[in-house]
């Protein structure tokens, strides 16, 4: 590629992206480990025949940390996939290269909530054309058990990190959020939200960087603050058992709607990278319906779009 990939992207700021990101799965596997305080990342490294690879890490069955996994990747194509051109015909026919970090956390503690993180970065050139970049990304919460004020502090830190770039932000992405993660076959969101933003390059690349990073730092500072005050929360068999059956949930979406799933696989990416999302272990249980009045039943009144900052 040279130096000069269009007016305003070069591939100097090409690989400080790619910095960025490297540092970022370091940190957030850092911060990860220090607070689980028994399991540890294993990572492998992998290359992808039609170009590129990346790194993943995994902890398993940490004293917090049942299993999470924090992957980067950075791929080259000849072609975008359908799972991308579909929605963009302006993309089909051109070679790309796509880079970014992904992760998913799932705790042994009922209490603590599933999260979910990405950040990305997109290119997509043709001969005798100018290069089409974007960014994208965003973090959501996947509570079992509700507690309104983890939600508040999730959506606080989500309102404080946009707020810089506009006051508008936070209510679209927020919104954009509620509207992705949405099983559509069961009427309901996937959790409580958080961010979700795409195709951003209207701000130019700086600016549209410095948001990128903005999320991206910003989920272990929502996520940590969850963790710790919820960890030592006893818990009982029949609660572990609603989370995993509530864990379900997460596997439906993932298989069903998610286009980062959907791109990995049809862009030939490493199959455990692309799966390491799913749970470890989840049930299903025909036609449940939880007891009325239960802590249980009382997550359901969630799956909805809620202003959690109303109050503020």
């Amino acid at each position: 590629m040279n130096e000069r990939t269009s007016s305003n992207v070069t591939t100097t700021q090409i690989e400080q992206v790619k910095k960025f990101l490297l540092t970022l799965q370091d940190n957030i596997c850092n911060k990860l480990q220090t607070e689980d305080r028994g399991g540890s990342f294993i990572e492998d490294e992998w290359q992808r025949e039609e170009g590129g690879g990346g790194r993943s890490r995994v902890l398993r069955n940490g004293n917090i940390i049942e299993q999470g996994g924090v992957n980067f990747s950075h791929v080259f194509g000849t072609q975008m996939p359908a799972s991308a051109t579909a929605a963009r015909p302006e993309l089909a026919g051109r070679r790309f290269q796509a880079m970014g970090v992904s992760l998913v956390i799932h705790p042994h503690n009922p209490y603590i909530p599933t999260s979910h993180a990405n950040v990305r970065f997109f290119i997509a050139e043709k001969e005798g054309e100018a290069p089409i970049w974007w960014f994208g990304g965003g973090f959501d919460l996947t509570p079992s058990y509700i507690f309104e004020e983890d939600a508040v502090h999730w959506h606080r830190v989500s309102h404080e990190l946009c707020a810089p770039f506009g006051s508008d932000v936070y209510p679209k992405y927020k919104k954009w959020c509620d509207d992705y993660f949405y099983l559509k076959h069961r009427d309901e969101t996937r959790g409580v939200g958080g961010l979700f933003f795409d195709d951003l390059n209207q701000w130019g690349f700086d600016k549209s960087f410095e948001f990128m990073q903005a999320v991206g730092n910003g989920y272990i500072e929502a996520y940590l603050p969850i963790v710790q005050k919820r960890k030592n929360t006893p818990y009982t068999e029949q609660q572990r058992q609603f989370q995993l059956y509530r864990r379900g949930r997460y596997v439906e979406f993932n298989l069903v709607y998610d286009r980062g799933t959907l791109f990995g696989l049809q862009t030939g990416g490493r199959t455990e990278s692309i799966l390491m999302s799913m749970p470890p272990l989840t049930r299903w249980e025909y036609n449940y319906h939880p007891e009325a009045g239960t802590e249980e039943a009382k997550l359901y009144e969630y799956l909805k779009p809620i202003n959690w900052l109303a109050d503020s």
